[in-house]
């Protein structure tokens, strides 16, 4: 092997050859169905052909811009995501990872926010490096477990976790709404939209990290739609370019407003390229066209109670966590059994994602998978998670 795999996961399938929406083949013509959407990535499936159309389109006129030139793709794409974001009249950057796009969104919010503390939530994920990664001073991690459950319309200070939340000192909100760093793990409403009533009262910023959650992935466009907030900042990646490797930091008009002329202080030498724009152009158009979001909530009343059916038919106390077509299987098995199943999915052809060292076994299949795969994988799983 020439390469370095990624840490902590083990190669099961080493020679891929061809992918089609949501069926990967090897090098022997076997097939396997993609319940995991590469890295979670492909949203409208692999090898779509209206992203195709867009990338050769796109290559043929020009690919990569620099410093003191620009695109209108580039502008049409920029468009398209913030009238989905609610952010008219904002501003956004085209960047290439998930992570670069959290790092932009936090140096924006540290910007303006003049020293104040970031809030996230303890499960978060955040980014794979920069401010997101370190969180170390200027962050304020809330342990929210205890809240789940508590059956309160809205947080007060007569709950003592509520008041020890040191609203003085944090000024923004960085919330992942549901990855819970890949264990599929979903906040009360009515904690996220009191710390968001909260902030905003105090001219405070509320970010969201939709890399894993957004393009659909929860039956709506975007994880935070499952909530009553509004975002005045947001990075999107992973789904938005279908496997392409872009990404999107997006900003609010007030949000946009009080950085002014201030320059954000991160660039790269492919910020708002436009390849990677007509990519997320021809991502959200096919969502939009072929109802997408729709169909993921029609396949998610499949997939859902599927696994739960699985689940309560188990001897063990097996939980079923998810939201659209995001879902985990906790196993309530040694990992290392966990694994050995995981390895037998891929012998009987199916791919999901196993977080490593745990028995979370995890589905985010395309909205474009065939129903049949998906009621044949429950099949196969039944018997394997007994």
């Amino acid at each position: 092997m020439k390469t370095f795999p990624f840490p902590g996961y083990e190669p099961l399938l080493p020679d891929i050859v061809r992918a089609d929406n949501c069926s990967l083949y090897d090098a022997g013509g076997k097939r396997y169905v993609d319940l995991e959407s590469g890295v979670w990535c492909t949203s409208v499936g692999h090898g779509n052909p209206a992203v195709k159309r867009a990338l050769v389109e796109q290559l043929e006129s020009v690919a990569h811009v620099g410093f003191n030139y620009g695109s209108g793709v580039v502008e049409e794409a920029a468009g398209a995501v913030l009238e989905l974001l609610g952010h008219e009249g904002g501003r956004c950057a085209f960047l290439c990872s998930g992570s670069e796009a959290v790092e932009y969104g936090m140096r924006v919010m540290r910007s303006v926010l003049d020293g104040a503390e970031v809030m996230i939530l303890s499960d978060s994920y955040c980014g794979a490096y920069g401010d997101a990664s370190r969180r170390g001073e200027g962050w304020f991690a809330f342990d929210w477990f205890d809240c789940d459950g508590c059956g309160r319309k809205t947080c007060s200070q007569d709950c003592a976790r509520w008041a020890a939340i040191p609203f003085n000192s944090v000024g923004g909100f960085l919330f992942e709404p549901g990855s819970s760093s890949g264990l599929v793990r979903f906040p009360p409403a009515q904690l996220v939209e009191s710390i968001a009533r909260t902030l905003s009262a105090k001219g405070g910023l509320f970010m969201v990290n939709e890399v894993t959650t957004g393009m659909g992935r929860t039956g709506k466009w975007f994880g935070y739609q499952h909530y009553g907030v509004q975002p005045d900042i947001a990075a999107l990646g992973k789904g938005v370019g279908n496997g392409y490797p872009v990404s999107v930091a997006s900003l609010s008009a007030g949000v946009a407003d009080r950085l002014g002329q201030t320059p954000i202080p991160y660039g790269q030498s492919h910020l708002n390229d436009p390849l990677g724009a007509a990519v997320v152009r021809s991502v959200v158009g096919e969502i939009r066209e072929r109802r997408l979001i729709e169909r993921a909530g029609y396949l998610s009343d499949i997939l859902l109670p599927g696994l739960r059916a699985i689940a309560e038919a188990c001897p063990r106390d097996v939980a079923v966590r998810g939201r659209g077509l995001m879902a985990v299987m906790d196993l309530a098995m040694d990992p290392a059994d966990a694994a050995e199943l995981h390895r037998e999915l891929v012998r009987s052809g199916y791919v999901c994602g196993l977080r490593p060292g745990t028995c979370v076994l995890r589905m985010d299949p395309a909205p474009t998978i065939d129903e049949a795969d998906l009621r044949a994988f429950l099949h196969a799983l039944r018997p394997l998670a007994a």
